[in-house]
């Protein structure tokens, strides 16, 4: 009996941090959908989400057991720095949290896709389409996988330049490093590259 009330007057750590696992599985399976549907389900739902679990569960806690309030506190702090952190990341460059979820799981296919494109005779670098959003053919963003073996591209991610640059034939809006000779390459809205002058 005194075990039963001794281990009733400590918090447990269990119901956050399942909460919190839950919660970032779900948010990292997001990541990796297509991005009209990651924004739908991050910004549209999972942020509401977090809100209202935010308000929700520091009442039950203070209500049923006031010491779970510190540890549901702490993981909701966490999670809030997270969900805003990964805000920031994917505000610099829209597709970037998808891009870099996409990246860690297929990167080894999509560079054999690249790869096995034939040589162009007019310089442009070897590409595929590998991310895009729109609707319906309007106002819709490609983002192009680009193997560059020159690395010529670093200068232009690294100061996040945009214009013509060389071996895309087309205006760039945005150039993302995914690694050594790997790049992410937006183009501007409603802009391809088999379709640029």
């Amino acid at each position: 009996m005194v075990e039963k009330a001794a281990a009733a007057g400590r918090f447990s750590w269990r119901l956050p941090l399942c909460f919190m696992i839950v919660w970032l599985a779900g948010f990292a399976t997001i990541a990796v959908c297509d991005p009209d549907v990651f924004f739908f389900l991050s910004i549209i739902s999972s942020f509401p989400a977090l809100l209202i679990i935010s308000i929700a569960l520091p009442i039950y806690a203070a209500c049923r057991d006031r010491r779970q309030l510190l540890p549901i506190l702490a993981m909701l702090a966490l999670l809030w720095a997270i969900a805003v952190s990964l805000f920031r990341y994917n505000r610099e460059h829209p597709f970037a949290l998808h891009e870099t979820a996409k990246w860690l799981a297929w990167s080894g296919d999509y560079k054999r896709q690249v790869l096995a494109q034939p040589a162009s005779v007019n310089g442009a670098l070897k590409h595929i389409e590998w991310d895009g959003t729109g609707f319906a053919g309007v106002a819709y963003n490609t983002v192009y996988l680009v193997f560059d073996p020159a690395d010529t591209l670093s200068a232009a991610a690294g100061r996040q330049q945009s214009g013509k640059l060389s071996g895309i034939p087309c205006d760039v809006r945005l150039v993302r490093r995914l690694e050594s000779h790997w790049y992410a390459i937006l183009l501007y809205t409603d802009e391809f590259w088999e379709k640029c002058n």
